[in-house]
């Protein structure tokens, strides 16, 4: 058995408990400690991070896998998944011996936030950082936490060499972050994507996300993949598993309940089959376009080539698609379950409020189908976020 096919036989696995956990999960408003700690130990934070820390460097399509089978199961679990994986890639934009300071052992979990929401003042040595930033999902297992800063010296912003304010997310150790409980929300309830801030905490220079550069590690294929590329990618690949999901418990239900009036089941009636039909034909070919396009960008990056403009492009729009249909998909699928699927005992609840909710994750907002069509145009189009 691959390396690769153990961590897709281990997801597996870990989805069917998952399953069986999900209200525990949404009513803590955080993933467990055990199920972060099986998580940890699976591998599934480390898929990102550069084999010479004890990363996997595992291919975004793998990746995508994981997350979604892991979102078969619970969708806060595979979100959580997915940041830790994201997240992890920041150690290959700090020098090896800070990564290895942040990353001690392989079952290390690493989160953050890019939005810069925070000002990192600089000092000898490093910054005096201070913010608050919204959606920390999974961040109370986490050994460290980023936030995204605007630099800033003697109280000015400090600019690039094109002249632009220069933003750089800070490393911090968990134990110099104060959580804020903010998380009450409709869906993806277990991934405790609270706010957390920090004040007056010191960051020394190694942990500012790309000050320096990139190191010597980030040499691999997988950083060639711009980084809200990879970001975006994560978040279709939970809304597809959780669009596979909604279709499995609609058609678990579907064939032996009944609508008041009726002798036919769900199943039985032609409106339904049509409906689940077309489900099928949306989710089977935005799953099929997804993986096209990411297996056309990352055969690019192992030709040792930067992912192209084209290719980004066909990427986002196959990751937005994938969204965009699965919402579709758990709407109707939620839609046929009737009266039962309001309830809490019943899934297509949960599904249909989680996938509402990664919906509106900015990196898949419907500005994507705006940049992405201009430049099918051949418009100038602003591409800083592909």
């Amino acid at each position: 058995m691959s390396d690769h096919d153990h961590l897709l036989g281990t997801a597996e696995a870990l989805r069917t408990e998952f399953y069986n956990r999900a209200e525990e999960i949404e009513n803590a408003r955080r993933i467990p400690p055990d199920i972060s700690a099986a998580m940890a130990q699976a591998g599934f934070y480390r898929l990102g991070a550069p084999q010479q820390f004890g990363g996997l460097e595992t291919p975004p399509a793998i990746s995508s896998r994981i997350f979604e089978t892991l979102a078969r199961g619970d969708a806060s679990c595979a979100w959580v998944a997915f940041i830790g994986t994201t997240s992890s890639t920041a150690l290959a934009s700090i020098p090896a011996a800070a990564a290895t300071t942040v990353f001690p052992h392989p079952d290390t979990l690493i989160t953050g936030v890019f939005a810069p929401k925070g000002t990192a003042e600089k000092v000898d040595g490093g910054f005096r950082v201070s913010g608050r930033w919204q959606w920390g999902s999974g961040s109370q297992n986490a050994a460290y936490i980023m936030g995204g800063c605007m630099l800033k010296e003697s109280g000015e912003p400090m600019l690039d060499k094109r002249g632009n304010p220069r933003n750089h997310m800070m490393i911090v150790p968990k134990d110099d972050v104060e959580f804020v409980d903010t998380w009450h929300v409709a869906g993806l309830q277990g991934s405790g994507s609270l706010d957390y801030q920090v004040k007056e905490v010191f960051v020394p220079e190694e942990h500012a996300v790309g000050y320096f550069g990139a190191n010597e590690a980030a040499s691999g294929p997988l950083y060639v993949f711009p980084n809200f590329t990879f970001l975006a990618l994560g978040i279709g690949a939970v809304c597809l598993g959780i669009a596979r999901a909604a279709i499995d418990e609609l058609v678990e239900l579907a064939v032996s309940k009944r609508r008041v009036s009726s002798s036919k089941t769900i199943a039985e009636h032609q409106v339904s089959q049509m409906t689940l039909a077309q489900a099928e034909a949306d989710l089977r070919s935005a799953r099929l376009f997804y993986y096209d396009a990411l297996d056309e960008a990352w055969n690019n990056a192992l030709a040792g080539e930067r992912v192209s403009l084209d290719q980004r492009r066909n990427l986002r729009l196959a990751v937005n698609n994938a969204v965009t249909k699965s919402v579709r998909v758990v709407d109707d699928m939620y839609e046929l379950g009737g009266g039962s699927a309001i309830y809490k005992t019943s899934r297509l609840q949960r599904q249909f409020r989680d996938i509402h909710v990664a919906r509106s994750h900015i990196m898949v907002s419907s500005t994507i189908l705006e940049t992405t069509g201009r430049l099918f145009f051949g418009l100038d189009a602003n591409v800083v976020t592909l």
